[in-house]
């Protein structure tokens, strides 16, 4: 009965081997969770080491679901990456661009120089880097380089094997190892205490202004709405009430049971009553020249909104705020419009005189469904929020990736290419580029891009792991230790030498802001989650997000070249 049983079993998971594929991913996520001190394994590693238990059944998936699935994956991290990359390469960021390259670099000659002292062939050395970086993106970068050498399908599989053998056996202390460093060690050498410095940093960012959640809002709120009943015979059009009083708009008139039209020319009369929508300031103005607030009335609600437009109207172009806002033809549209927010490659502008409009540009504006529509035109072109991923846009970006992937370039007899990998993260970087500049197009929700993210990647390695479990297992009872203390030096030597390298060559005086630096630099998730624990606020974000973009990019790159070099 069990052995019928057993083999019903084994027959059915190789007529279906997803279910494995997805009991990897469970049950690599419900160990990944498990904390244990500071120190958390991660859903993707979790994933990994089920995948190579499960591989005992024997089981292989397609090859081909491994490559769709990182090609989603690295495609995502480098579209969510790319307004920020691109971004950070001016002369404001060099010191984080200078601390992400020294550490790639360092990071390569180091596993290079070990590779060639403990004789490791090109699968345990990326597998090396892979896991004594973190970074396991590398991981399909390296497998795909290896493809390219035109071994024997017996050698590849050899080959891409020991890449997971490498990753597997040095992945947990590269993880433990990146937080020891920025939380411990860092501090010590600067001589500073990271959440000291987090408070010194916000305080000097903000400039006394809040800062707010996502959930927060001001209780005295720039922008409100108020009921007057006009009590002085006033006798005044809306135009010329809302010229005398500047940042006022009247939205709503109502007379005796009436509600009527607030056009300009309407003459306001007395005991109106009134919808007045300001700026708080303009509010107070305004208080002594309508009359008598009033609680509510009935008819007088009007919905507001907020809308995105995109900046396209080249007239405005190269023009600052006030210039812009005392044009003629935006003093006759003006009239309900409200100006929130401008945001420049993702990034919030200070709403003052200093700022030059481009195209490109998100404006965010503030008003009743009809005054939007009446503007909106005369701006741009509204950006649309939709749970909707535009496949048009990035479906193209995938087959621009692949194709870049395809390419080889052979110096001195060595192949070198990016591969379906570094093709797909090259493309998602520039895709992701041009949808921060062009956001009327290329859209994809949050949430869609994180799907890609834990699911291409934790689905990746754990097809690996299915495929490789096995030798990976007997591979690590002959050579596990010495493998592991291989990857302790990979994961603290240039960490350590980075620390120096940012002190007292790049200067960094800060030490969360460092901190958020190095673990970025490193893409060192937990080190960071560690980092802004200690913080207490989010100051290291920043310089964090800088650097973690840059690495993603330049430590996956690290795999055909580790490849090429051993």
């Amino acid at each position: 009965m069990f052995q019928w049983l057993s083999n019903w079993v084994l027959d059915g998971l190789k007529h279906s081997p997803e279910i494995l594929l997805f009991l990897s991913l469970s049950l690599g996520y419900l160990i990944g969770g498990i904390r244990m001190g500071k120190f958390q394994l991660g859903g993707v590693a979790g994933s990994l080491l089920v995948a190579v238990a499960l591989s005992v059944f024997g089981v292989t998936i397609d090859a081909g679901v491994k490559a769709i699935l990182f090609a989603l994956f690295i495609y995502a991290v480098g579209y969510e990456s790319g307004p920020q990359f691109f971004r950070s390469l001016g002369v404001k960021t060099l010191r984080e661009i200078f601390l992400a390259l020294f550490i790639a670099v360092a990071s390569f000659i180091t596993v290079v120089v070990l590779a060639k002292i403990f004789n490791l062939d090109k699968g345990l050395a990326a597998g090396l880097a892979a896991g004594g970086l973190t970074q396991s993106a590398i991981m399909g970068t390296a497998s795909d380089a290896l493809s390219q050498l035109g071994l024997s399908v017996e050698e590849l599989r050899k080959m891409q094997a020991n890449v997971t053998i490498g990753y597997a056996v040095t992945y947990i202390f590269g993880s433990l190892g990146a937080i020891i460093v920025c939380v411990n060690i860092l501090p010590k050498i600067m001589g500073k205490d990271i959440a000291d410095d987090a408070i010194k940093a916000q305080a000097e960012q903000l400039h006394g202004s809040l800062l707010l959640g996502a959930d927060q809002n001001l209780a005295l709120s720039d922008i409100s709405g108020r009921l007057y009943r006009i009590s002085n015979k006033i006798n005044q059009t809306v135009a010329h009430v809302e010229q005398t009083v500047n940042g006022i708009s009247i939205e709503r008139i109502k007379r005796g049971n009436n509600i009527i039209e607030a056009t300009p020319e309407t003459v306001l009369k007395s005991k109106d009553i009134i919808l007045v929508v300001g700026h708080r300031d303009a509010m107070i103005k305004a208080h002594d020249l309508l009359g008598t607030e009033v609680n509510s009335a009935s008819g007088m609600d009007v919905v507001m909104n907020k809308l995105d437009v995109e900046m396209r109207n080249n007239k405005y172009v190269g023009q600052n705020l006030t210039q812009v806002l005392t044009s003629d033809e935006v003093m006759k549209l003006k009239h309900g419009i409200y100006l929130v927010a401008i945001h420049r490659d993702g990034q919030s502008l200070p709403l003052n005189n200093d700022i030059y409009l481009k195209l490109g540009d998100v404006i965010t504006i503030y008003g009743a469904d009809g005054d939007l529509r009446r503007v909106v035109d005369k701006i741009g072109a509204p950006i649309t929020k939709s749970e909707k991923t535009d496949w048009i846009f990035h479906g193209l970006g995938l087959v621009v990736g692949l194709i870049i992937g395809l390419v080889v370039i052979r110096v001195s007899n060595i192949p070198i290419t990016l591969g379906a990998g570094g093709g797909a993260l090259l493309s998602g970087l520039l895709f992701g580029w041009y949808r921060s500049v062009h956001q009327t197009i290329g859209n994809i929700p949050t949430g869609a891009v994180q799907l890609l993210k834990d699911f291409g990647l934790a689905g990746f390695v754990a097809v690996v792991g299915l495929s490789s479990g096995l030798q990976a297992i007997n591979t690590i009872k002959e050579q596990g230790l010495s493998l592991f203390l291989i990857g302790v030096v990979v994961t603290l030597l240039p960490m350590l030498l980075a620390i120096y390298f940012g002190k007292y060559v790049l200067g960094y005086k800060n030490a969360a802001v460092f901190a958020g630096a190095l673990a970025g630099a490193r893409s060192a998730n937990p080190a960071f989650g560690e980092v802004l624990n200690k913080a207490g606020n989010s100051t290291p974000t920043n310089s964090f997000a800088i650097t973690y973009a840059l690495a993603n990019v330049f430590l996956t790159l690290l795999g055909p070249l580790v490849v090429a070099f051993v």
